[in-house]
C-alpha cells in the first residue's frame, strides 16, 4: 500500500485507520463502481457494518460518490479530487452494462446544465445510460 493512500485520506480530513487504508486501496483498484456486497466479498473476512460506515465516511468527506443505477443496490466509485463533503462535483454520466451488470463512471461525459422552473431547487442529479459496454460489445 502506498503512502499516497494515507495522504489522500489525510487531505480529506479522514483519520487513516488500517481499515480505511485497506478500503481506499481496494477502491483505487476497481474499474467499475461497486456495491457494499462487492466490497464485502473482496475484503472478506471484514465486518459489513465497518465497511458500510467506512463508505459513508468516505462519501461525507468527498472521497466516493454513490450511484443509484436502478439495480436496487447502491454502488460507490471514487470521486474527482476537487469533491468535498459539501459539494460533489461528479456530474458525469454513469453507464450500466446490461450484459456484465457493471456500472461505470464516464467522467469525460458531463451531465448538461439543467434549468429548472421557478420554485424548484436542485439537490442532486444522476444520469444513467444503459446498454452494452466496450468489454461486452
Amino acid at each position: 500500500m502506498t503512502r499516497d493512500i494515507e495522504n489522500t485520506l489525510k487531505s480529506k480530513q479522514v483519520n487513516p485507520t488500517a481499515m480505511r487504508l485497506l478500503v481506499l486501496d481496494f477502491l483505487t483498484k476497481q474499474t467499475a463502481a461497486i456495491s457494499l456486497n462487492d466490497l464485502e466479498k473482496g475484503m472478506a473476512p471484514s465486518d459489513r457494518i465497518t465497511l458500510y460506515r467506512t463508505l459513508k465516511t468516505f462519501e461525507e468527506k468527498g472521497l466516493v460518490h454513490s450511484i443509484e443505477d436502478g439495480t436496487g443496490a447502491t454502488k460507490y466509485a471514487l470521486c474527482e479530487q476537487d469533491c468535498d463533503g459539501e459539494n460533489h462535483h461528479d456530474l458525469h454520466v454513469h453507464f450500466y452494462c446490461n450484459t456484465c451488470k457493471e456500472t461505470f463512471c464516464l467522467p469525460n461525459t458531463r451531465i448538461p446544465e439543467m434549468s429548472l422552473p421557478n420554485g424548484f431547487k436542485q439537490q442532486e442529479m444522476n444520469l444513467i445510460v444503459k446498454g452494452i459496454c466496450q468489454h461486452c460489445g
